[in-house]
Formats: C-alpha cells, sequence, structure tokens
C-alpha cells in the first residue's frame, strides 16, 4: 500500500494528494513501502524506456501524478511479480490504456521452465522459444540494481548467459534476481558454484528420461517429451528445496 506525502494512508491507485504533482523524492518514498530496491536511477530509466512521461517545470524538473505513480507501481510489479521485459510490460499497460483484457502469470509465477501445471495434457502448446521478448543488458543491470563488472562476474561462471543477440530470456532474468538477491546475504558467484553444479547434474539426469521421446517421429510423442523434461523439472526443484529444508532442520536441533 502506497502513502500520500501528507502522511495519510491510501489505495495504490491514490499515491500521492489527488491531482497534486509530486517530485521525484516524493515518489521514491511512496514506492519504498513496497517496493525497498528501487532507487532514482531505476525510476529514470523506466522514463528513459517509456514507461512513464512526467511532466516538467520550465526549469527542467521532473513532476509525477497521481496516474504517474500507480503506473510505476504496476511496472514494478509485474518486474517482480512475473518477470517480464520492459516491452512486454510497456505492451501489456497500453493495451489496458485501450481498454483490452490481458491475461498475464499468476503472481509469483515467472514465465519459466518450472511452471507447467500439473494438469498440462501431452500435446499442449509448447512454452516460449527463442523467439519471446528478451531483456537487454541494460534494462537488467536496472531490474536487479547490480553494477556491469558484478554482472560479468556472474557470466564469468556462469549463472547467467546472455544469447549471441545480447540479450537475456526469461529464465536468465529469474536466475539474474535470485544471484542478486542472494548476495544480499553475503553470499558471492563462487558460493553458488555447487548449486549449478546440481542443476545441471539434475538437467542431464532429466534429459536421460527424455531423450528418446524427443527423438520419435510423433510430434505428439515429441511434444510429450517437452510436457515431461517441465514436469521433471518441477519436481526436482520440490524435492531439493525439501533436502535443504529437511538438512537445515536437522542441524538446528
Amino acid at each position: 500500500m502506497l502513502h500520500t506525502p501528507s502522511g495519510g494512508t491510501g489505495s495504490s491507485g491514490a499515491a500521492g494528494t489527488e491531482g497534486r504533482l509530486v517530485s521525484i523524492g516524493t515518489v521514491l518514498n511512496l514506492l519504498r513501502e513496497e517496493f525497498p530496491e528501487v532507487t532514482i536511477s531505476k525510476i529514470r530509466f523506466l522514463e528513459a524506456e517509456g514507461l512513464v512521461e512526467p511532466q516538467r517545470t520550465p526549469s527542467g524538473y521532473r513532476k509525477f501524478s497521481t496516474a504517474d505513480v500507480e503506473r510505476l507501481a504496476q511496472v514494478l510489479r509485474m518486474q517482480r511479480d512475473h518477470y517480464l521485459p520492459l516491452k512486454v510490460i510497456r505492451e501489456h499497460l497500453d493495451a489496458l490504456a485501450r481498454g483490452e483484457r490481458v491475461q498475464l502469470p499468476a503472481p509469483g509465477q515467472p514465465r519459466d521452465v518450472l511452471d507447467l501445471p500439473e494438469t498440462q495434457v501431452p500435446g499442449a502448446p509448447e512454452p516460449e522459444t527463442s523467439g519471446a521478448a528478451r531483456t537487454d543488458r541494460e534494462e537488467l543491470l536496472a531490474t536487479t540494481g547490480v553494477t556491469e563488472g558484478e554482472l560479468a562476474e556472474w557470466e564469468s561462471y556462469g549463472l547467467v548467459t546472455a544469447h549471441p543477440d545480447g540479450g537475456f530470456d526469461a529464465d536468465s532474468v529469474a536466475v539474474a534476481r535470485l544471484v542478486a538477491d542472494l548476495g544480499r546475504f553475503g553470499l558471492e558467484p563462487r558460493h553458488l558454484r555447487a548449486i549449478k553444479a546440481a542443476a545441471e547434474r539434475e538437467a542431464a539426469l532429466i534429459e536421460q528420461v527424455v531423450a528418446p521421446l524427443r527423438r520419435h517421429r510423433n510430434p505428439q510423442t515429441r511434444a510429450h517429451a517437452e510436457a515431461t523434461a517441465r514436469e521433471l523439472a518441477a519436481l526436482s526443484v520440490r524435492l531439493h528445496a525439501a533436502l535443504v529444508q529437511s538438512a537445515l532442520r536437522i542441524r538446528g536441533q
């Protein structure tokens, strides 16, 4: 919930005194309760990307309306909850402005390889492919709040990998956000090598199971292979989480 400049509390659509224009510093304060990692640089970046268009005073200072602040909050929520590139977010907001209904993944459900519904049947549409929208390097840096040097270090450890066109897909964005979050607890990329190695071993094990299906001539069988791989990946992640929790409980006894 966002607070008004006067200290009162309102809904997320009432981010500021109604009809009043506020400075970028006030916008930062309004957003930080829900988005503690947001910075003035991030707000300026979103403006440069066309996600918000604040008014300007004759002397050049930015002035944001209530609608501007709410739009920024929407953008930040879609980045946080759905890991969407800014291009997709902009298209979504533009569609909403035209009165169109656009469905997004449920909050906390990034559009990646682990989100196969348990009820999905063989032959269902395959997940996003290389044609899906990607996040460019500058946007990834702004999204995660890290420096170019830190991102380069992640790449050197193989934690995040850019496509040949320089962009990052949804999986890489999700990994980058998680690596950044772990970094705030003091975990460095070198500490995460064991996790990456375990993930690669799990992927190799899943590949052994689905490889014969992927080589099949029947398209439905190949589609079933992809669905099976996604389901096995989801089960593997849940097992990993359960094992970590169990190990922590044992160590805490």
